[in-house]
Order: structure tokens, then sequence, then C-alpha cells
């Protein structure tokens, strides 16, 4: 059985450790697995396979925990960023499973954060949030769940509050048209956008509106 000869920590990844047997390199090994290694300790064939393989799941799980630390993520983000790194399915579903184990992966939690997330943001309806939930693969209950409490009047208020300024000197017509279409494009349904535009229009509004009977 080839023996450990040497235990280097790779220049370019401090966090990785190169592993020598009999005097030549075998294979990297990430921080936290290599310290079960000792100087001088003899490998079987079985040994190197389980290492290798512990490995490859440690590594496909510092893989995911970086992508989730820039920001929140869903479960299927992560699984689609960890398929294009080419890491086969099985060290997929382990990561994946981890993450979820030690809470750093939760879609109902995710989901309540990208709305509230939103909220501050770009305030949008429930139509358009639950279209972005649904693409990050998120179930109908967490989505549901997580646009319970959005209102859609008071995000249509909002958003019209800080629209209408910039078209304040149009002509009604004008006006109307071009805030409804930005409230429609941002979720609320028709009868909640015909409501504030026109108290928009009341409220805003200094455009001449002469051409109102030809809407």
């Amino acid at each position: 059985m080839p023996k450990i000869t040497a235990l280097k920590v790779q220049v370019k990844n401090k966090n990785r450790v190169n592993v020598y047997l009999d005097g030549e390199f075998a294979f990297g090994l990430v921080m936290i697995e290599a310290a079960k290694l000792r100087l001088g300790q003899m490998l079987s064939d079985g040994d190197i396979d389980r290492i290798k393989k512990t490995d490859e799941g440690e590594s496909a799980f510092e893989k995911a925990v970086k992508f989730i630390s820039y920001r929140p993520r869903s479960e299927k983000e992560v699984r689609q960023n960890l398929k294009k790194k080419e890491i086969e399915a099985g060290l997929i579903d382990e990561a994946v499973e981890r993450l979820k184990r030690v809470g750093l992966l939760n879609d109902e939690q995710f989901a309540q954060m990208w709305v509230e997330s939103r909220s501050h943001s770009k305030p949008k309806g429930r139509r358009v949030l639950k279209i972005e939930l649904r693409q990050k693969g998120l179930s109908r209950e967490a989505v549901d769940a997580a646009v319970a409490g959005t209102n859609d009047e008071e995000v249509a208020r909002r958003l019209a509050a800080s629209r209408a300024p910039r078209l304040k000197k149009l002509p009604k017509i004008e006006f109307r048209r071009k805030l409804g279409s930005y409230l429609a494009r941002r979720g609320i349904n028709y009868e909640i956008i015909s409501e504030v535009v026109e108290h928009a229009w009341q409220e805003f509004g200094e455009g001449n509106d002469t051409l109102e009977n030809e809407d």
C-alpha cells in the first residue's frame, strides 16, 4: 500500500492540501479532510477512493456555501449552479440536504425575504411576485404564504407616488396611459390601476386635460 509522504497546503487555495504518496503527488483534498490524515499513514485503494469521494462531497458543499454567501438563494438556484459546475447529481443532492440541515437553505424563508426585499427596493404586485418566485422553483404553498400579506392597492399607491411626478406635465390621457402601463407591468390589476391613476392625476397632474373626451 502507498504511504503518505507529504501534505502540502496549495499555493493558490489555502483551503486545500496536496497529498503525496510515496514521494509523488496523488490528489488534492479539502483542508477539513486532510486534517484527518498523517504522514506515514498507509492507504489502500479503497481508502483512496473513499477519501476522494468524500472530498468531492466537501468541495460541492463549499461551492454551494460560497454561492449562497452573496445573497439568499432558492433550492432550484443552488441546484442549477452546482449543475453548471458539472457536479454529479448525487453530490448535488447531498450538498442541498446538508445545507437544509444546517439552516442555510430554506425555500419558505427565501420566499419571505424575497417579498420583503421587493417591498423595500422594487415594489411589485402579487401577480408579478408569484411569477418571480415560481420561476425560482418555489412550491405553490410557499409562494402563496409569502405574498399573503402583500396589499396591491398600497403597493400601487407607492409606485404611483414615485412615478407620477415625472409625468405631471403630460396631458391627462397620456398621464393615465403611461402611469397605467407602468403599474400593470408591476403586477397591479386593472381595477386598482384605474382608481390609483385617477387619484394620482388629481394629486400630481399639471398637464392639459382637454383630450379627455378622446379617451
